[in-house]
């Protein structure tokens, strides 16, 4: 799995850009438009928050455990909008230290090895983004990745009661993915071998599910899939909105980015960082196919 370190390379190396550009508590994972473009990005991300909700039924008072919370969002969401009890984990120091300045209770802890011991049984449980970090190259090359998923589904089974829900938002590799032999950053820029390269310097110690079938397969002993659904235009809808923000001008912001430029020019891995921005592989990989982005709601049998 993507370990403190990985996540922090990750996430907390750019926590201030990303708050200065999107705000305290914003959503770094894929809206929910249905097709509807016209949304404000705000409005989509809301209108995902309602879904999530919704779909795990949430509602006043309910005890909600949010893995892999990112800044808190869907945190901010169910406590404010729906009157629950909310904890948050993450492994990003800044991340979560965003989230505590902004009254979240979020702590820094690998979900995968919650039990019902740290925090008490929930009525329901998000994990939005988080299983894309579970599982690394390495332990994909093993044949350990079916491994990592079913003991993830055994933890949260464990933290619910009979009937419990849980939502899961992942990307998963899709149709035109390729070899991993063949992952160059070297390649073709733009090409599924450059983009799918960059993606591994973007997420180190992380490697995807491949397609939704192998995700719901580990899910089985545990849970029953109650909705399915696709969410790769619409993610590739809120990472163009993504890339206007973070380049609209902001004083502060742009004084970091200068400040980034020794570590651009000592450091090949942050300069790799830096290449991620410039061209979202994500959003290529999702034109092309190479990705997909699923939205699974189970229920604890």
């Amino acid at each position: 799995m993507a370990d403190k370190k990985d996540l922090d390379f990750t996430y907390t190396t750019i926590d201030r850009i990303f708050r200065l550009s999107m705000g305290e508590t914003a959503d770094y994972s894929g809206a929910k438009y249905d097709g509807d473009f016209s949304m404000s990005l705000e409005e989509a991300q809301k209108e995902k928050h309602r879904f999530i909700a919704d779909s795990i039924h949430i509602e006043y008072g309910s005890k909600v455990l949010d893995m892999a919370c990112g800044w808190g969002p869907f945190i901010q969401y169910a406590s404010k909008d729906r009157g629950a009890i909310c904890t948050g984990l993450t492994l990003s120091e800044g991340q979560a230290e965003a989230c505590q300045k902004n009254g979240m209770k979020v702590l820094v802890k690998d979900c995968r090895y919650i039990v019902p011991e740290d925090f008490g049984m929930f009525d329901a449980i998000s994990c939005i983004g988080g299983l894309e970090h579970f599982c690394s190259v390495e332990e994909w090359k093993e044949g350990k990745q079916e491994k990592v998923y079913g003991d993830f589904f055994k933890t949260v089974a464990d933290l619910l009661p009979k009937g419990g829900r849980f939502y899961m938002q992942t990307m998963t590799f899709s149709k035109n993915m390729i070899d991993y032999e063949e992952l160059d950053v070297r390649a073709k820029k733009g090409s599924a071998a450059h983009v799918m390269a960059l993606m591994v310097k973007e997420f180190p110690g992380s490697w995807l599910p491949y397609g939704p079938e192998m995700v719901i397969r580990n899910a089985e002993p545990n849970f029953k899939l109650i909705s399915q659904s696709s969410g790769r235009l619409d993610y590739i809808e809120t990472i163009s909105q993504w890339r206007k923000k973070f380049r609209k001008f902001n004083l502060k912001k742009y004084w970091l980015y200068l400040s980034l430029v020794p570590k651009y020019i000592m450091d090949k891995e942050f300069r790799h960082q830096v290449a991620v921005f410039k061209i979202s592989p994500n959003k290529i990989c999702f034109e092309k196919e190479i990705m997909d982005h699923y939205r699974l709601v189970f229920e604890k049998i």
